[in-house]
């Protein structure tokens, strides 16, 4: 069937367009530029093959298209596109502007980025280039001209793609032209000097300023930043890199009606970019995604990660744009897939809302830093197990083509805020071992393990109809984005904050007389002092759970304490108190530490009970299970992701997509597979 990715339903920056597919897409990121044209002919007879229907090019292919002389070349692109399109693939077209050419970077070394410490950095790698840079800017939007003025009508090009993971490599850039275009943002926020003090706090350590000029970006020093200086400059760096994108896709749309999106990268080691305040830009959110086996649980990063991308799409589907069919090239150690392991977590991402699914990259490099990067054809080529897996794939993801356009509803809502992030892992901190994600991850894996699926959401937004928001370690939190959460728990809904929860407000200025100031009316409690735990020690709950990182001393003023601790520093004060609500309110749960995984999943239990949740029967920490839904509810998808060693066995009736097989009653998932169950009801909305 055919239906569009909506955009969410915000102010749209550019005429909104909508990216229309027939099924589910899968495809790659390709590069011609790297192989020669006979090779060209034999990667477009495999792509069809295999079923890829949608490929990026000209992402990295400035250096190709534009010479030293200004003029452009677009022979080989056009040779590419032509071949793509008599193949029946559509082209997800990018601008080209992501790595700049050495002929640019050596006329103009004043568009070179500058780190914290003063020093540039040089061309080589990729993203050479300051955000701020107004020469930059100009040869970009001269390139991404040419480029939509070309092809902006072209019957192949489905998508146009903004350069590439903005700000992966240059999000921060402290050069002269950044200094005073801080100084712009500042002076647009604050109005006048006065306020910006008062934001700043700048009565400390004798920071007053008295003119727009005296101010610099947060540079390296002899001690700790203004942390509200490092938190406004992550806003404005955050703004600059959105304000590039706004311009590119102003020249696209001149030249195209096409739909415009860029790459974000929402996964645990990034974080330099408010992708909340980015999302309304994107006529479709697009995601690139990793496995990052430095991570405890990468497949539950995997999880939470997909749901917030969700989130940033307000619900609609949106596209991975980018993962991989094994190793990357980039971690210490880049760990190869087992059998199968591509198949989960590609599927994990189709659960979890994405209506297409594509590749970094299409034929392994033989050259260059991403030469040991996996990808659907790998050096081995195609008489190779990874080869026979990408086939299998491309078979899987077209059956499940009917799944397009749903969507995936849900109970619970988890606030996520970059803002808290980065208030939250500042660098004078109670304790360096606690960080934000640690304790997001463990909040959403404690309702991924007892199968319950969450939105993902940012502060503020609207939470009616959500039986449980879970608040995890929101360090930072504005008075409106605190009342919401009120407002949701008077109207009914039941809550969990955990600790350093709602401490400052949108300038990092602590709310006092006792944590956490935002909502200690809602939650009955008042924290006097913070008691964080050394990295490797563990605590024990009266009950006999066992938690780590933190403690606190805690008073429950009009809550009841549902958990003590058995002793330390804060005795055997609360650990989990519940104030209950009355008259059609909710209840409001606080947890003053970080449970052990087991502890935590009985706690999301107990709530969810509470709350009148329903998890999903037979999930748990191995087995994923994710329902999408069609638009009249008449038609179900359930995922069923098994990353157990032993097969699941799940009661329902319907067809499974994954083989084909009819089901009466129980489908057995064997270990390490994917089963989808599409199940029909006669009542819709």
């Amino acid at each position: 069937m055919t239906q569009a990715f909506a955009a969410p339903a915000v102010a749209r920056d550019t005429a909104s367009a909508r990216f229309v597919h027939r099924g589910l897409a899968f495809g790659c990121d390709y590069n011609p530029e790297q192989w020669s044209p006979e090779t060209w002919r034999e990667d477009v007879a495999l792509m069809r093959e295999i079923g890829v229907d949608l490929v990026a090019i000209n992402i990295f292919g400035w250096a190709d298209v534009q010479r030293p002389d200004g003029g452009f070349r677009f022979d080989a692109l056009d040779e590419v596109i032509g071949l793509l399109h008599d193949a029946g693939i559509r082209i997800n077209l990018g601008t080209g502007t992501s790595s700049p050419p050495p002929w640019l970077t050596t006329r103009h070394p004043e568009i070179l980025p500058v780190v914290a410490d003063g020093t540039t950095r040089y061309p080589g790698g990729r993203q050479a280039w300051c955000p701020s840079s107004p020469v930059f800017r100009e040869a970009a939007l001269d390139l991404v001209a040419a480029v939509a003025e070309r092809y902006g009508h072209h019957p192949a090009v489905a998508l146009w793609h903004v350069s590439n993971e903005l700000g992966c490599h240059n999000a921060h850039c402290h050069c002269g032209v950044s200094t005073q275009a801080f100084r712009v943002w500042l002076a647009e926020r604050y109005g006048d000097i006065d306020a910006l003090n008062a934001a700043w706090g700048t009565s400390f350590w004798s920071q007053r300023y008295t003119d727009w000029s005296e101010i610099l970006t947060p540079r390296a020093t002899l001690s700790t930043v203004n942390p509200g200086q490092t938190l406004d400059y992550r806003r404005f760096s955050s703004d600059a890199l959105l304000d590039h994108y706004r311009a590119e896709a102003a020249v696209i749309r001149r030249h195209s009606a096409v739909p415009i999106t860029t790459n974000f990268m929402v996964t645990a080691h990034i974080r330099d970019l408010d992708y909340w305040s980015w999302a309304p830009a994107m006529d479709v959110v697009a995601n690139d995604h990793y496995l990052d086996a430095r991570l405890a649980d990468p497949t539950a990063e995997l999880s939470f990660a997909a749901d917030l991308t969700r989130g940033l799409a307000g619900g609609s589907p949106w596209l991975l744009m980018e993962h991989s069919t094994g190793a990357v090239n980039w971690q210490p150690v880049n760990l190869a897939k087992a059998p199968g392991e591509m198949l989960r977590n590609t599927l994990t991402h189709v659960a979890r809302g994405a209506d297409g699914v594509s590749f970094f990259q299409w034929r392994a490099s033989l050259q260059g830093a991403e030469k040991f990067h996996s990808a659907l054809v790998p050096h081995a080529g195609t008489d190779s197990g990874a080869w026979r897996e990408v086939q299998e794939l491309g078979r899987i993801v077209h059956a499940l083509d009917g799944v397009q356009g749903s969507t995936v509803t849900a109970e619970v809502a988890v606030l996520f805020s970059w803002e808290a992030w980065w208030a939250f892992d500042a660098e004078n901190r109670p304790s360096t071992a606690v960080d934000y994600l640690t304790q997001v991850h463990a909040a959403h894996g404690a309702l991924r393990d007892a199968g319950i699926t969450a939105d993902v959401v940012r502060p503020g937004a609207d939470l009616s109809g959500y039986r449980l928001v879970v608040v995890p370690g929101l360090h930072l939190v504005d008075d409106t984005a605190a009342s919401a959460l009120d407002d949701a728990v008077r109207t009914g809904a039941h809550t969990l904050v955990t600790f350093y929860s709602g401490i400052v407000d949108e300038h990092d200025r602590v709310r006092p007389g006792g944590y956490p100031g935002a909502w200690r009316e809602l939650l009955g409690i008042r924290v006097e002092e913070f008691a964080p735990l050394a990295a490797d020690e563990v605590v024990t709950l009266q009950s006999g759970t066992g938690a780590s990182l933190w403690t606190e001393r805690v008073t429950a003023h009009d809550a009841d304490v549902l958990d003590r601790f058995a002793g330390g520093v804060v005795g055997t004060g609360p650990a989990l108190t519940r104030r209950r609500g009355d008259d059609g309110s909710g209840d409001a749960w606080y947890l003053a530490t970080l449970p052990d995984r087991a502890g935590y999943r009985a706690l999301i239990d107990r709530i969810a009970t509470a709350a009148g949740v329903t998890p999903e029967p037979g999930a748990g920490p191995q087995v994923e299970i994710v329902r999408r839904r069609s638009a009249d509810a008449r038609t179900t998808w359930r995922f069923v992701i098994n990353h157990a060693a032993e097969p699941v066995v799940i009661s329902g009736d319907g067809r499974e997509l994954v083989t084909g097989a009819v089901v009466e009653r129980s489908l057995t998932v064997p270990a390490g597979a994917v089963r989808v169950l599409r199940e029909e009801s006669t009542h819709g909305n």
